[in-house]
């Protein structure tokens, strides 16, 4: 899996981990980080769905919802 570096501000780290550890929703920041951009990315997805812009070979899942 490759990997990334991001700037974030220091208040949304902050935010970030609250959610992040043991008994928390997120069991690291990578976690967190992937699942935020899954949501974004389907998010972004259903909008281009809903004004004709997606194909459906270039979505992200291949597939429609």
């Amino acid at each position: 899996m490759p990997k990334i570096s991001v700037d974030i501000p220091q208040e949304l780290l902050d935010d970030l981990m609250t959610h992040v550890g043991k008994d928390k929703k997120f069991v690291s920041q990578s976690d967190a980080v992937r699942t935020a951009i899954r949501k974004m990315l389907d998010s972004l997805d259903e909008v281009d769905r809903l004004h004709g812009r997606v194909d459906r070979r270039h979505s992200r899942t291949g597939r429609d919802k």
